[in-house]
């Protein structure tokens, strides 16, 4: 039970690192602190872009249209830190019974 519990909890770690890594950059790229032109920064927003479309896609479907914003990143970080830090423990039967 904890090797499963272990490799979800590790599988959502690394999950919220790149999601972490996509904001701080998707922030430096809008106040013009990274270039998209520039070869290597161009190639880890495309990557960042293609590993988190598939959770960001279901979330845009459902949310209202904020076109300035987009809230689906941080629907599914809030998303992350619940699993992580709260249903995935009472599945498992590892954390604080209410």
């Amino acid at each position: 039970m904890y090797a499963i519990y272990g490799t979800l909890d590790l599988i959502l770690g690394v999950v919220y690192f790149i999601m972490i890594a996509h904001l701080i950059m998707s922030w430096l790229i809008n106040f013009q602190v990274l270039n998209l032109h520039q070869p290597v920064v161009g190639q880890i927003w495309m990557g960042l872009n293609r590993l988190l479309e598939p959770i960001y896609a279901p979330i845009r479907r459902i949310l209202p249209d904020t076109r300035p914003l987009d809230l689906a990143p941080l629907v599914a970080l809030i998303a992350v830190i619940a699993l992580r830090a709260y249903i995935l423990p009472q599945i498992f039967g590892l954390g604080p019974s209410f």
